[in-house]
């Protein structure tokens, strides 16, 4: 992906057009739009993503953390899609190049960048460039909190419209909000103002209704009081939430699940947010009619997709997009990455990554299917076999201790035990190809490049390099020579 250069977007001068970075990594002059206001306000989706995270303890950007096989960032950006906003805008700082390299595929991303990084409402200031003329609405959201849910966004923009508030914040009652900021509204849900934990008094920290950092703002408004933000704090730094003292009306809408505002800051909250989206997904699977018999010890990837009737073991994990078909059996203790099953298919104790199972297949125990391998219906795949590039016709049967490497089998091939398909000469890989019905005894070596016709037999323990013709049998081994009476010599 592709690099792109930063400049420091400062804070713009009144009347001034800041200059973008889209997601192609180049400097662009920021759209304007008329002062006129439609009917349906226009709505531009903020990130912050500027933070460094260091109680993550990684070489790695917070919001580039990985969850179920996601980053934070990729999720937090995904649950406010179907709002389809006019304009998506990430700011960033730490790591920033690192931060806009993994995101360079995403068409219509801006980035703005904060440096230094002096709070939250100094990160939306750098908005008031890109941001001049726009006269729509404002979502502001978290690059680390990436369990909120599409439909929460949703009742948030919609309880904001309907109030004609200034600012929408989202709001959740904790038994335990130590470290939130604390919300102060009246029983209609007008907020008078958020105070942070660290400013708190005593009495103002025994309120539970605790800021989940989320906001819809009236963007005209927010870009007026922006520039009156003040240091004065514990932290030295600009708040956003001071803002909703400046704005009126200012209202909230209470989440239902709490869990949907958890925000990330150390590896112990990553792992508590993995928990959480697991649930999430193994629940939605089980109503969809997939059996897992320890749930628990089981995780997926939100791309996996599964069939009717499966069954999961324990100790089974999805990763990347897999697709699980109707009907198989999986596990226990298996992993599957990026790779299709086909209806039918039985995986027990086996490794499958970036491959694909017709239906009735059976693989393991303790199998493995790397890259590129391809089984056609019913095959067998057995125990301490691996499978890399290759394709396996109907009903091919390799039961033990085999290595099948880029290679194409015909229908119906018996692989005996310890059959290897020597496919590296120490510079280029090459192919085997092994013709349909064709039996190869155990411990037989086949030297690439090489070709055995249909109906072959390859005699136990052979070592094939030359091409064999259909129906014959072919065997490449030493004579066998015995000594009777052998007595070895006394050692000197």
């Amino acid at each position: 992906m592709k690099m792109g250069s930063f400049r420091d977007s400062g804070l713009p001068r009144s009347g001034t057009s800041a200059s973008i970075r889209g997601h192609d990594g180049y400097a662009h002059q920021a759209p304007r739009f008329p002062p006129s206001r439609p009917s349906t306000p226009m709505l531009a989706v903020a990130v912050l993503a500027a933070g460094k995270g260091t109680r993550m303890k990684s070489d790695r950007p917070k919001v580039l953390q990985p969850l179920a096989g996601a980053t934070l960032v990729e999720r937090v950006l995904a649950s406010c899609r179907h709002l389809a906003p006019q304009r998506q805008l990430l700011i960033v700082g730490h790591q920033a190049e690192r931060v806009e390299a993994s995101l360079a595929a995403l068409a219509g991303l801006e980035f703005v960048l904060q440096q230094p990084q002096n709070g939250t409402g100094h990160a939306v200031q750098q908005l008031l460039g890109p941001l001049e003329g726009f006269s729509g609405e404002l979502l502001v959201l978290n690059g680390d909190v990436p369990l909120l849910r599409p439909e929460t966004l949703e009742r948030l923009l919609e309880r904001h419209r309907s109030c004609g508030a200034a600012v929408t914040l989202l709001t959740a009652r904790l038994a335990d909000p130590s470290g939130y900021g604390r919300v102060f509204a009246d029983a209609e849900g007008q907020v008078s103002g958020i105070v942070e934990h660290r400013d708190c008094s005593e009495e103002q920290r025994r309120n539970t209704l605790i800021n989940a950092g989320i906001y819809c703002f009236d963007w005209p408004r927010l870009a007026e009081v922006l520039p009156r933000l003040s240091s004065d704090n514990d932290q030295g730094e600009l708040y956003l939430t001071d803002t909703v003292a400046m704005l009126s009306p200012a209202v909230h809408l209470e989440v239902a699940d709490a869990d949907e505002i958890n925000g990330i800051n150390d590896r112990l909250q990553l792992a508590q947010c993995e928990a959480v989206l697991q649930e999430r997904l193994r629940r939605h699977w089980m109503a969809q009619g997939v059996t897992f018999t320890d749930p628990a010890s089981c995780t997926l990837s939100e791309a996996s997709r599964f069939g009717r009737d499966v069954v999961v073991e324990p100790q089974c994990h999805f990763r990347g997009a897999s697709v699980i078909g109707d009907g198989c059996r999986i596990g226990p203790g298996c992993l599957i990455e990026n790779s299709t099953l086909a209806a039918g298919v039985t995986v027990l104790y086996s490794v499958l990554r970036d491959s694909s199972v017709a239906e009735g297949c059976q693989v393991g125990p303790f199998a493995q299917l790397r890259a590129g391998a391809r089984l056609e219906a019913d095959c067998r795949i057995g125990n301490f076999v691996e499978v890399k590039n290759s394709t396996l016709a109907a009903g091919v049967k390799a039961n033990h201790l085999s290595y099948l490497g880029d290679a194409d089998l015909g229908a119906n091939v018996n692989v005996g035990a310890g059959t290897i398909t020597a496919n590296f000469d120490g510079v280029r890989k090459h192919r085997t190809v092994i013709g349909a019905a064709s039996k190869t005894g155990a411990n037989s070596v086949l030297v690439a490049p090489i070709s055995l016709g249909q109906g072959v037999t390859v005699a136990a323990g052979s070592t094939l390099t030359q091409d064999v013709p259909d129906g014959a049998l072919a065997f490449g081994r030493a004579r066998q020579v015995i000594k009777p009476n052998y007595r070895p010599s006394a050692a000197g």
